[in-house]
C-alpha cells in the first residue's frame, strides 16, 4: 500500500495560514471586531490576510486608523486609495479632535508628538463604534514587550493590558472569549519577522505608500535619526535641513518616525536590504520606544494598540 504523503507548506504559506485562521477565529467568536490601519506595511499585509480569508466575500469588518493630523501625506493619500479600491469600510479617530473636545492636551516644544495621545483617541473609538476586537499588525521581533505578547491579548474595561491576566496558548488553541466592557488585541502576524512580511509582500506583488522606496526626501539629523522637516517639528539649534535618498521601514507620527538611507528603490532591493541588516525597524526608526526602557509596555499598559 503506498503512502499518502502531504505536500509540505512553504514557510510564508505557513505563516499565511496561521494568521488566516486566528483572524478566521476572532471574527467567529467577536460580534464587532475591526482591524487597526495604520496605513503601514504590516497592517497591509493584514488587510490582505483578511480579504483572503473571507474571499469571495468582502472583509466583514472595518478598518480603523486613528489619525494623529501629522500623518504623512502619502500615506494618508494611500489609505483612501485602498479603502476606494478595495470596496472596504473605513473608521476613522482623531487625534486633532481629542485634543480641541479635551480629552487629551498637546505637547509642546520640539520634541513634542501626538504619537503617545494617540491612546485616548484609540479608546474612545472602540466606545464609541463597541468594538469587542481589534486586530493589530504586532509581531513580535519588533521590541522586547511585543516578543511577551499573546496572539490574542486580552484588555480590561479600560482598555489596558496586564500580563499576569493573559491566557495560555497552548497548541494554537485560542480563547477569544471576553466580559462586558472587555476587548480583544488580536495580533495575527505575531510569529512573522520583517524579512518575513517584506517577502510576503513581494510575492503578493502588494502596492505600498511610496515613502517605503528609496526617494529624495528633505530632512535633518536629531539624536542620530533623519527626520523629514515639516511644520509639525520645530528645529533646534544646530539642525539644518539637508536633502537625502531615504526610504522607511515602518510607518507614524512624522514626529517620531525616523527614516534610513538607502538607494532601494524596488521590492527586492528593499528586501535585500532588510536580510542584510541586525537591527530592527523600531530600534532604528521610532524615537518613541527609545524614551525609556519599559515605553512601548507603558503605552500597552494603558491601552496602546
Amino acid at each position: 500500500m503506498t503512502a499518502v504523503t502531504t505536500p509540505a507548506l512553504s514557510h510564508l504559506r505557513a505563516l499565511e495560514a496561521e494568521a488566516i485562521h486566528v483572524i478566521r477565529e476572532v471574527a467567529a467568536e467577536r460580534d464587532r471586531p475591526a482591524l487597526l490601519f495604520s496605513g503601514g506595511k504590516d497592517s497591509i499585509v493584514l488587510v490582505r490576510l483578511a480579504q483572503k480569508a473571507f474571499a469571495p466575500d468582502r472583509v466583514p469588518f472595518p478598518l480603523l486608523h486613528i489619525d494623529t493630523g501629522h500623518n504623512f501625506p502619502e500615506v494618508i493619500a494611500f489609505r483612501d486609495k485602498l479603502v476606494a479600491e478595495a470596496g472596504l469600510e473605513l473608521l476613522v479617530g482623531s487625534v486633532q479632535e481629542s485634543i480641541d473636545t479635551g480629552r487629551v492636551r498637546e505637547e509642546t516644544g520640539p520634541r513634542a508628538s501626538r504619537n503617545r495621545l494617540q491612546t485616548v483617541t484609540l479608546l474612545d473609538a472602540i466606545a464609541k463604534h463597541r468594538l469587542d476586537a481589534c486586530f493589530g499588525g504586532a509581531r513580535r521581533d519588533e521590541e522586547r514587550s511585543r516578543a511577551k505578547e499573546r496572539v490574542l491579548s486580552l484588555r480590561d474595561d479600560f482598555g489596558q493590558w496586564d500580563p499576569r491576566r493573559q491566557r495560555p496558548e497552548l497548541w494554537d488553541l485560542y480563547n477569544a472569549r471576553v466580559r462586558p466592557g472587555e476587548n480583544l488585541r488580536a495580533f495575527p502576524i505575531s510569529n512573522w519577522t520583517e524579512l518575513d512580511v517584506w517577502q510576503y509582500i513581494a510575492q503578493e506583488e502588494l502596492e505600498l505608500p511610496s515613502i517605503y522606496m528609496a526617494h529624495e526626501r528633505e530632512v535633518f539629523e536629531r539624536d542620530g535619526m533623519l527626520y523629514a522637516t515639516s511644520d509639525f517639528i520645530s528645529l533646534m539649534d544646530g539642525e539644518d535641513p539637508f536633502s537625502a535618498s531615504v526610504r522607511y521601514r515602518t510607518v507614524g507620527d512624522m514626529s517620531c518616525t525616523g527614516a534610513v538611507r538607502s538607494t532601494a528603490v524596488t521590492l527586492p532591493d528593499v528586501v535585500a536590504e532588510i536580510a542584510a541588516t541586525n537591527i530592527t525597524e523600531r530600534g532604528e526608526t521610532r524615537a518613541d520606544d527609545r524614551a525609556t526602557e519599559a515605553a512601548m509596555e507603558d503605552r500597552k499598559r494603558e491601552g496602546y494598540f
